[in-house]
């Protein structure tokens, strides 16, 4: 990937240039600007989005920002399920606290939860950014609903200047972990952090503003 260049600095403004671009911070609650890591292992997140299509956006804290993705389907914990993994911005490490209603008219306008948080540890000895880009990571998973490993897999490079059309599979490793279980349905999952439904944060976010 062209964004995750090990060259770059830890928190290198350049890096959340695309992500400042696409947003008006008078009118969306997102973080501006991120927080630097606080030591130990690095975290990951993966929000459930309602926007103009429900997916799960799938962040690795790396290089003082959170390399993301989108999954259409969520992450299994089935090794035959190849998840489709689109690459967007990077964003910055507040984002890992995000949990609310980006407002109509905004990018990604719609409902977001928490649907599960934690720590990983990368698997091999090249910097994250190295793995990324030479299309393979591979690493555990620590967190409230996903645990084990997994390996994300680029299968299709980008077309020009900005890598649009660049795709990967996400799939997790045949391990003491893995399941049968897959993702729970989108419409009835909950946020790991409290307990809230895409609508029910859709519905405080309304009676906060009201």
């Amino acid at each position: 990937m062209r964004n995750v260049s090990p060259r770059k600095k830890k928190g290198d403004d350049d890096a959340l240039a695309a992500y400042r671009g696409k947003r008006d911070f008078s009118r969306t609650d997102e973080p501006r600007a991120g927080a630097r890591e606080a030591g130990g292992d690095p975290r990951f997140v993966v929000q459930l989005h309602d926007a103009s299509s429900m997916h799960f956006d799938f962040r690795l804290e790396a290089d003082g920002v959170l390399k993301s993705w989108a999954i259409p389907k969520g992450p299994s914990t089935d090794p035959h399920d190849k998840r489709l993994a689109m690459p967007t911005e990077d964003h910055p490490l507040d984002y890992r606290e995000f949990e609310g209603v980006i407002a109509s008219g905004e990018y990604g306008a719609g409902p977001v939860i928490i649907w599960d948080e934690g720590t990983y540890r990368h698997v091999g000895d090249r910097p994250v950014a190295d793995d990324l880009d030479r299309g393979h990571l591979s690493f555990v998973l620590n967190g409230r609903k996903l645990h084990g490993g997994y390996a994300l897999t680029r299968f299709r490079r980008g077309s020009g200047g900005d890598g649009r059309g660049e795709a990967w599979l996400l799939v997790k490793r045949d391990d003491e972990r893995a399941s049968d279980d897959g993702t729970p349905d989108p419409n009835r999952a909950r946020s790991a952090r409290t307990g809230r439904t895409l609508r029910q944060v859709a519905s405080d976010d309304g009676a906060e503003k009201e």
